[in-house]
């Protein structure tokens, strides 16, 4: 699994379709899905892709870098809380599937 760095967001912002190559979601509906999770998530999902608590927190809208590392992905103000430009669905695609087996 490809864990994103600022470098390979950096990269990924700079290509020409970049838009194209992102999934939109506003950050409330980003952190809907993360006040959904059952109890625990964050961990079971650090545990599964091998990475920090704090990386998938980040990924939620945390800031803790000391702790963490960015996600791969980016938000622009906007209605909604901004619009979020998520370029690794990785960390939410575990998060849907546990509101599945919710």
């Amino acid at each position: 699994m490809l864990k994103p760095s600022v470098l390979y967001d950096f990269l990924l912002i700079l290509s020409p379709n970049y838009k194209e190559k992102t999934m939109r979601i506003t950050f409330n509906e980003l952190r809907k899905i993360k006040d959904s999770l059952p109890d625990g998530s964050m961990h079971k999902i650090a545990e599964e892709l091998d990475m920090s608590v704090e990386t998938v927190r980040n990924y939620f809208g945390g800031t803790n870098y000391d702790n963490g590392e960015a996600v791969g992905l980016s938000i622009e103000q906007g209605p909604d809380g901004g619009i979020v430009d998520i370029a690794d669905e990785t960390i939410l695609n575990k998060a849907k599937g546990l509101l599945v087996h919710a």
